[in-house]
C-alpha cells in the first residue's frame, strides 16, 4: 500500500501560481546603450533618452519543466512511503520455572506406573514433566536441579525442545543426595529477577523434606511472594517415611499457600500426570501479540527526478543558445552575398 506521511503539504501545489498573482513582476533597470559620452551625445542629436521594457516569457516547454519540477518536488517533501503487509510476533508474558529434585531418593524403584508396574520416581516425572513442557508452547520455562545444592540446567528459553533432552539426561544423584528446598527457590528467585515478564510461576518438585538448605523454605517462600512469583509445589514420596525419606507434606502446603499457588500430592503416574494437567489449566497461555508495518521511504525518487528534469532542462538550454549563436554570422554572411 502507498501512502504519503505527510499529505497536507500538497497544499504548496499552487504556490507558485498564488506568488504570481499576488506579487508584482520583477522589473530591473539596466541601460539600453553604455557610452562613455551618452549624455554629450544625446544633447547634441537634441534627443532626450527614454525608457523601454522587455517582458521575458518563457516558452511552452519551460513551463511545463517548471509546473513538473515543482509538483515532484512537493511530492518529496510530503513523504511517499510503501507500507509492506503486516508483520506479527507473539511476546511470552509469563515466564514458568521447573524446579526438580534429583536428590538420590528419586532412584527409589516405589512409584506405580500407568500399566501397574513399578518404576522409579525420576522414570515418572520425566515422562510427565517433558509432556508438560510440549504444552506450554507460548511460555519461556527454565529449568533447575537440586540435590545438595540447586544448579541452573536451562535459563529461561522458547527453546522447548532444549528444556525437554535436559530433563531426559537427568540423573537422580548428579546433584548430591540430600534435598537442598529452601536453597533451590532461593536460586529460582535470582534467575527470575533478570525477567521482566509480569507473570512468574515456579513449579517446584520433591521426594522429600528440606535437609540440606542454607535458606529456610518458609523464608525463602516469604522472599518470593515479596518478587510477585507464584509458587506450586508437587509431592511425589511417601508421607509415612522417617528421617530424609518423608515428604514434608505441611512445609510444601504452606510454601504455595504463601506464594497465593497450590501443592498437589502425585501417588502415581496417573496422578501426576493429572496434576501438571491441572496446572497447565490454571496458567493459562499468556501472549502479547506485537504488530508492526514496516515502511519504505520513497521520497529519494520524486528528488531524484527533480534533478534529472534540472539538468536536462540546463542542457537543452545549452544547445540551443549555441544553435542560436551559430546562426547569427550565417546569416549576415547570406546578407553581405546578397549586396
Amino acid at each position: 500500500m502507498y501512502l504519503l506521511d505527510l499529505p497536507w503539504l500538497l497544499i504548496l501545489l499552487p504556490l507558485p501560481l498564488l506568488v504570481w498573482w499576488v506579487l508584482p513582476p520583477h522589473r530591473e533597470e539596466s541601460a539600453s546603450v553604455r557610452l562613455p559620452f551618452f549624455r554629450e551625445v544625446t544633447e547634441a542629436s537634441g534627443i532626450e533618452p527614454g525608457t523601454g521594457s522587455l517582458v521575458r516569457r518563457r516558452s511552452l516547454i519551460q513551463t511545463i519543466a517548471v509546473v513538473i519540477g515543482w509538483s515532484l518536488l512537493v511530492l518529496a517533501l510530503a513523504r511517499p512511503q510503501y507500507v509492506e503487509p503486516p508483520l506479527e510476533k507473539t511476546e511470552p508474558q509469563r515466564d514458568l520455572m521447573l524446579s526438580m529434585d534429583l536428590s538420590q531418593s528419586m532412584d527409589t524403584r516405589d512409584f506405580p506406573g500407568v500399566g501397574g508396574q513399578v518404576e522409579t520416581r525420576i522414570a515418572a516425572v520425566r515422562r510427565v514433566v517433558a509432556d508438560f513442557v510440549a504444552k506450554r508452547s507460548g511460555d519461556r520455562i527454565g529449568l533447575i536441579a537440586f540435590g545438595d545444592a540447586p544448579y541452573p540446567l536451562v535459563p529461561f528459553t522458547m527453546d522447548h525442545r532444549t528444556v525437554q533432552t535436559m530433563i531426559s539426561d537427568t540423573v537422580p544423584g548428579m546433584a548430591g543426595p540430600r534435598t537442598a528446598l529452601g536453597d533451590s527457590i532461593g536460586l529460582s528467585i535470582k534467575m527470575f529477577d533478570k525477567s521482566a515478564a509480569p507473570d512468574k510461576v515456579l513449579i517446584l518438585l520433591t521426594d522429600g523434606n528440606d535437609t540440606a538448605s542454607k535458606m529456610p523454605p518458609d523464608k525463602a517462600a516469604d522472599i518470593a511472594k515479596q518478587k510477585g512469583i507464584t509458587i506450586h509445589a508437587v509431592g511425589i514420596g511417601d508421607e509415612k517415611a522417617t528421617g530424609e525419606n518423608r515428604l514434608d507434606t505441611k512445609n510444601l502446603q504452606a510454601i504455595a499457600d504463601t506464594t497465593g499457588g497450590r501443592f498437589f500430592l502425585g501417588s502415581d503416574q496417573k496422578g501426576l500426570a493429572d496434576i501438571y494437567a491441572t496446572l497447565d489449566s490454571i496458567t493459562p497461555a499468556n501472549q502479547k501479540v506485537l504488530s508492526w508495518r514496516p515502511r519504505i521511504e520513497l521520497y529519494p525518487y520524486p528528488l531524484g527526478a527533480v534533478v534529472v528534469l534540472a539538468i536536462l532542462f540546463i542542457i537543452i538550454n545549452r544547445l540551443a543558445a549555441n544553435m542560436s549563436a551559430q546562426s547569427v554570422p550565417s546569416r549576415q554572411a547570406t546578407a553581405e552575398a546578397t549586396t
